[in-house]
């Protein structure tokens, strides 16, 4: 069995989510595997990752009004709000959520269903840039 690593930097615009299913699939090409898994990492702990439509993008605003209504910025039992009202709802939509996908492929193509994208899912007010790691197993 094979490993390849790469580390990607993707940002979403404030408070949304932005697809990098494309950055995946150039290095999965780039490992030269045909036939394994990809494991998608996030590296911080105010934004995550979904797995989502990506034809319709109502689809993924849907949700994350949902998730603002879920886990509101004005809660006034939050403690943690250092970096300010978004700090602590951030970290806390990050825990509800997942910072790891894991994608199988085959014949060196992502597994994905057909209206399905990988995409990073900011929770903070402004964009940052964020780091991903992308490791690959396989042959």
């Amino acid at each position: 069995m094979t490993v390849f690593t790469k580390e990607i930097t993707v940002a979403a615009p404030g408070k949304a989510t932005a697809e990098f299913t494309g950055q995946i699939e150039a290095a999965l090409v780039d490992s030269g595997l045909r036939e394994g898994t990809a494991t998608v990492f996030c590296c911080h702990t105010s934004c995550s990752l979904v797995i989502m439509e990506n034809a319709d993008p109502s689809a993924r605003r849907d949700l994350e009004r949902f998730m603002d209504r879920l886990v509101p910025e004005d809660d006034p039992d939050f403690t943690h709000t250092y970096e300010g009202a978004d700090d602590m709802p951030s970290h806390i939509k990050m825990a509800l959520t997942r910072t790891a996908e894991v994608i199988p492929f085959v014949n060196g193509r992502l597994c994905l269903g057909t209206w399905q994208g990988v995409f990073l899912w900011e929770h903070r007010q402004r964009s940052h840039p964020r780091r991903i790691v992308l490791s690959f197993h396989g042959e």
